[in-house]
Order: C-alpha cells, then sequence, then structure tokens
C-alpha cells in the first residue's frame, strides 16, 4: 500500500509572478461521512494515534506478503476514523481498540508464519484486499458456514449492504464481525454457500470505485476459498438493492441469478423530477450510465428476482421495472411482504432462499443459444459470445438479439445503433464455416482447417464486412465520460510549477486539494500520485494519467499539447472552435493517452459530482460529460467546479 498525501488547508495563493494576492476560495464543507461530536479522550486519542502510526510502518514493511491487506484494513479503518472523526457515540471508541488488537495479532503471525490461520476460521470473518484503482486497502466480511464442505467447489451470495452514512471502515468491519446481516439477518443457519459483504467504498450507490470494489472482492475470494464461478449470486437491499439492480445489469454474465431488495433503479421517477427540474442535457444522458431501464434487455439473460415490502416506498423501483422488462416480453418475479415497509419479513426471506438454492443447483449458463443485449455506452459492451466493439452513437441507445443454431451453423443478429461487434466462440466452440446473419447480409467466416475462436464484424457504407474498427474510436474500456477513469487504476499528475494566471493557479490548486480530500473521505483511499518527471513507461502502460495544469506548468501536457483537442497559445486557449483567456476559464476533458491510446488521460479534473450529490445514491451520477470549458468568475462550490461554459460530448471517433 502506498503512502498518500494528506489533505491540506488551501491558503492564498499568490498569482504566479504578478505580486496579487488573491482571497483563497471557501472550503466546501464535506457531507460524507459526516463529522462525529465525539470528543476522545486526549490519553486515549493520543495512544491511538501512536498505534495506529506504528502499525501502519509495520504493515509498510510486510506489504509484500500475500495477506497483508488482512491487517492494512484494519489499520486504515482506524486512522480514517480519527482522521475524520468518524466516531458518532463513545461507545464507538473502544472499537478502534479492538481493531488495533486485531491487527497485531495477525501481524505477529504474519511476519512468522508462510500460512496465516485466519483463512481457517469458519463463521464471521473479516478481510481485506488491495484495490487496483489506487492501493488502498478495502475491507470485506464472510460468512462460512461452519458445516460447509470446503473440499469441493461451493456457491458465493454477494451481499451489497444498504446505505448508512455513518458506516464508515471501523463500523462496517465491527458489524462484519458481529452479525449475519444478509436478507434481512435471516439467513444465519444456512449452510449452502458462503456469503461475501463488499464494502463497495462504503456510500456511492455501488457505483464508480464502489461498483468495481464488488469485483475485486469476489477474485479476493476465489484466491482463498473454492467458489464456483458458475454458482455466483448478487443480492442487496435498498443502496444494495440499487446496486444488484444495475451491477446484474451491467455483467449478468457474471452471475448465476440477481435479486434486488427495494432500492432505486432511475434518476428522474425515483427523485419525481418534473422536465422544468431537468438538469443540462448532457447530464440528463448521462443517468443512463447507472439508470437500470437503460439495460433492461440484459436482465432477460439472468434469473432475476425482486422483493418490496408492500409498504415501502421503494416498492416503486420493482414497479417500475416489472412496466419496463413487460415492454420486453417478460413477467417479473416478484416478492411483495405484506405489511412490511422497509424490511425483509421471514416468510418472504424463506421464499428467496428457496429461489437462490434453486438458482445455484441450475448454475450460470456458459454458452445461451439466444442473448439479448442493450446498453447505451460501450463501458458496458456485451453478454458471453456477443460483444459490441462500435457504436453509433453513444448515449442513444443500442440493442440486439442474438441467436446461436448450433445445428445448422447460423447466427442471427438484430441489431440497433451497433457500428461493430465480435463474436467469441468460448472454450470448445469453433467459428469455422459459421454464416452470420444481420439484416438481410450473410456473412461466411472462413474455414481454415483449424478453431476459430472469434470473428469480428464492422459496418462500413452501410453494410456489415469482416473486420476490425478503427482503433482511434471509442472503444470498450476508452468511451468516456470523464468519471471513467476513475474506474481503473490512475495516477494523478499535479502542475511541476506555478502558473503566471493567477486565478488559473488558485483554481488548480483548490479542486486538485479537493479531489484529494474528497477521494479520500468518499472513496475511502489515497490515489497515486507523481510528478510528471516520476512517471515511467509502466505507468504509461498501466494508468490513466490525470493531469493538472496546463503546457506551461505540467511537463506531461507539454509533452503531449501536440496531439490534444485543446490548443494553448500564449494567453489563451482554443477549445471546440472558440478562444479563452487562461486566467478566464479552464479545459477539463477525457482523451485517449497519446502515448497509449488503450489509456485515458484527463486533463483537470476528478470526480464530477460532488458534496450537494451526495444527498442520495441516486444523484451520485457523472456531472459532466467527455468535455467541458469552467469559467473562473464562478467560484467551485458543492455542486460544481465553476461556471459551465459549455460542455458536451465527443463523438465517435474522438472528435
Amino acid at each position: 500500500m502506498k503512502s498518500g498525501i494528506s489533505v491540506i488547508a488551501i491558503v492564498s495563493v499568490l498569482a504566479g509572478t504578478s505580486g496579487v494576492a488573491l482571497e483563497p476560495i471557501p472550503l466546501i464543507e464535506r457531507r460524507l461521512p459526516p463529522t462525529g461530536g465525539v470528543e476522545i479522550p486526549l490519553d486515549i486519542r493520543t495512544e491511538l494515534e501512536a498505534r495506529t502510526e506504528s502499525l501502519k510502518d509495520a504493515v509498510w514493511e510486510v506489504d509484500f506478503k500475500t495477506y497483508a491487506a488482512d491487517v492494512g484494513v484494519l489499520v486504515k479503518a482506524v486512522e480514517y476514523a480519527l482522521d475524520h472523526g468518524e466516531f458518532y457515540s463513545e461507545k464507538e471508541i473502544p472499537i478502534a481498540t479492538e481493531m488495533l488488537d486485531l491487527a497485531e495479532v495477525r501481524l505477529n503471525e504474519l511476519r512468522e508464519e508462510e500460512e496465516v490461520s485466519w483463512l481457517k476460521d469458519r463463521g464471521l470473518v473479516i478481510r481485506g484486499y488491495e484495490s487496483s484503482i489506487d492501493e488502498s486497502y478495502q475491507p470485506y466480511g464472510l460468512e462460512i458456514p461452519k458445516e460447509l464442505d470446503l473440499s469441493k467447489p461451493v456457491p458465493l451470495l454477494v451481499w451489497l449492504h444498504g446505505r448508512g452514512d455513518k458506516v464508515t471502515d471501523l463500523h462496517f468491519l465491527k458489524r462484519c464481525a458481529d452479525k449475519s446481516q444478509a436478507l434481512g439477518g435471516f439467513v444465519a443457519d444456512q449452510n449452502e454457500a458462503i456469503i461475501l459483504h463488499p464494502f463497495g467504498r462504503q456510500c456511492v450507490g455501488w457505483k464508480h470505485a464502489g461498483e468495481m470494489d464488488v469485483f475485486e472482492s469476489i477474485a479476493a475470494v476465489m484466491k482463498d476459498y473454492p467458489i464456483d464461478p458458475d454458482r455466483i449470486a448478487l443480492a442487496g437491499f435498498s443502496m444494495g438493492g440499487a446496486g444488484a439492480w444495475h451491477i446484474g445489469a451491467h455483467y449478468a454474465d457474471r452471475f448465476c441469478a440477481v435479486h434486488a431488495g427495494a432500492g432505486f433503479v432511475d434518476t428522474k421517477e425515483y427523485n419525481k423530477l418534473t422536465p422544468e427540474q431537468f438538469p443540462a442535457d448532457y447530464v440528463e444522458a448521462l443517468w443512463q450510465l447507472y439508470d437500470v431501464p437503460a439495460y433492461t434487455r440484459n436482465l432477460l439473460n439472468v434469473p432475476l428476482l425482486a422483493y418490496s415490502g408492500a409498504d415501502d416506498k421503494q416498492k416503486q423501483a420493482a414497479d417500475l421495472m416489472a412496466r419496463e422488462l413487460k415492454i420486453a416480453g417478460h413477467e417479473l418475479r416478484h416478492v411483495i411482504g405484506e405489511g412490511m415497509g422497509h424490511k425483509y419479513n421471514e416468510e418472504s426471506v424463506a421464499g428467496i432462499r428457496e429461489w437462490l438454492r434453486e438458482s445455484w443447483e441450475q448454475g450460470r449458463v456458459r454458452q445461451p443459444d439466444t442473448i439479448f443485449m442493450q446498453t447505451p455506452t460501450l463501458r458496458y459492451p456485451g453478454y458471453r459470445w456477443l460483444q459490441f466493439t462500435g457504436l453509433n452513437e453513444h448515449w442513444k441507445g443500442a440493442e440486439a438479439k442474438a441467436v446461436w443454431d448450433r445445428e445448422t451453423k447460423e447466427i442471427s443478429v438484430e441489431l440497433k445503433n451497433v457500428s461493430a461487434l465480435s463474436i467469441i466462440a468460448g472454450p470448445g466452440r469453433d467459428l469455422s464455416g459459421v454464416t452470420v446473419r444481420i439484416g438481410d447480409q450473410f456473412l461466411q467466416a472462413a474455414a481454415p482447417g483449424f478453431d476459430v475462436e472469434g470473428i469480428s464484424l464492422v459496418k462500413e457504407g452501410g453494410d456489415w464486412q469482416f473486420g476490425e474498427p478503427q482503433r482511434s474510436g471509442k472503444k470498450p474500456g476508452i468511451q468516456g465520460p470523464i468519471d471513467d477513469a476513475f474506474m481503473s487504476r490512475f495516477i494523478v499528475v499535479p502542475p511541476d510549477r506555478a502558473s503566471s494566471a493567477p486565478k488559473f493557479a488558485r483554481w488548480v490548486e483548490f479542486e486538485l486539494n479537493h479531489f484529494r480530500s474528497r477521494w479520500k473521505a468518499l472513496m475511502r483511499g489515497e490515489f497515486l500520485e507523481k510528478r510528471s518527471d516520476e512517471l515511467n513507461s509502466d505507468d504509461i502502460r498501466e494508468s490513466n494519467l490525470i493531469l493538472w495544469g496546463d503546457p506551461d506548468t505540467n511537463a506531461m501536457i507539454a509533452e503531449i499539447a501536440d496531439r490534444l483537442p485543446v490548443k494553448w497559445e500564449g494567453d489563451h486557449f482554443k477549445f471546440e472552435g472558440k478562444s479563452y483567456p487562461r486566467n478566464e476559464a479552464v479545459p477539463v476533458f477525457i482523451y485517449p493517452n497519446p502515448l497509449n491510446p488503450d489509456r485515458y488521460v484527463v486533463i483537470n479534473s476528478g470526480l464530477t459530482f460532488r458534496e450537494n450529490h451526495d444527498k442520495t445514491n441516486s444523484q451520485q451520477n457523472p456531472k459532466l460529460p467527455d468535455r467541458a470549458v469552467i469559467g473562473l468568475d464562478q467560484l467551485p462550490d458543492a455542486e460544481s467546479p465553476g461556471r459551465i461554459i459549455e460542455a458536451g460530448f465527443f463523438d465517435e471517433n474522438w472528435r
């Protein structure tokens, strides 16, 4: 785990060489997690801080060991609680000591033993992994039944927790250590599966890095326990139900079943927004990133079960999806707890458990004959053997129905808004001589005398043909918007030197520090940060680069400036055909890295949703598209980084 840069207070910025002092930009009050009002006695705080610092150093020394994260999450939980004031009751203070005590026990064992004892623990177990996004330690909990036979592959239930503004790392770990939580706590006696409790970066609606946390924690569990990859079920309630809806729709091919309890599935209806309350068009378009109706047809590929309390206002989510699924020709299976508000009852859980058993028995279908696909973005490009590799236009909705007739060796595909696709045979399959029918066109794959594992098709001049889409265009994983860069490994590169433009210098310093503090508090980690002269070839190959400043202040921006869509000239820059004074406006955008088009560069932006959007997880969506110009005549606040002069999406060729 790296050592991060602590958040610092913003001070007055001297305007380069002008000598003119500007007033500091007011700090933005943090909403998540809230600051606790508990005063820790000085002697106890001093002891906790000293132990935490000592253990941080000790964990750093063993970071190369496989299970260092199982110690690191315990120490980090206490460190962050102390840094942010995440104690909400005097009764919580001893939890910090409890976690540090366990950290010491595990640390001593990790130093001395090749195999650690907690891998053999049953019941409630707290664990951790190191995130590939920011190298932070992230916690997860396990429920491992004492009678479960681990000598053979076993099912996994991934349980997504509900919203808890005050359930930070410390409280999450304590909860995972003390009680069974899945399905309202009614399944503590189950013996058929391991239950995984991801943390999901605490309270971001299982979006952004929280979405990736689900899969990284699954991968961590699969390294140590015999999980059957075809019997992994996804479930959650409330915020966790919202997560189950959208993650299930985004990644239907990863699960054998999806169960969503309550939650929300869209932005507009959940927030009761009327047209006069709608945001800018690009923000409304970006609702589709997590709004489940934009992926409805994907849910036809996986067993799906919804639950709602009859008296719960969040029943609205399942009712909305029942309506959308009916349009797609499917009847939603919906368990309703009579007389229940926002919680489960035992009778309903009994039925859900039986459904889970049936789903585990059936397992995941690896090679379906029929596939349904729906997506507005190449971030979520396909299901099983059908993958979209190009769209006519992002955020307009792409759809497909594909049928593979194994006997006749014909694949028929109905498409909407798709410009390129791939068909992947899968293990033991061969596409030699297969005929692909798209509309009135028939294309036959070659039969070279050996197995053909995949074929690619692209639409050019109105006709489909075998071939790959342009490498320079938008493609899966490199399609924007700005926030997409923070869903995989990224490195922040601050300016090398001060700008001679005073307002610009002040804005960059404030926004960069705001990003540092917001990532730590909200995303529960400290991101990787390097100077431009510290970047190496591995960084270029493996990481998105988040570059702050301009060519005069950041050497990495200067190196690639002639291949970016912004042109800096003297005291102005040109963007999208317009010229702006450097001291009055800032360009922010995401773009394929000219040094490695399989990774991004982002110029002058962190997460684009801000503190005001943390009131409800349904609003923690991207608030800027691929590109924008920020006016410095309005100071950054909890709503925006300044005045949005203009914003929009690049086209499918990044122009």
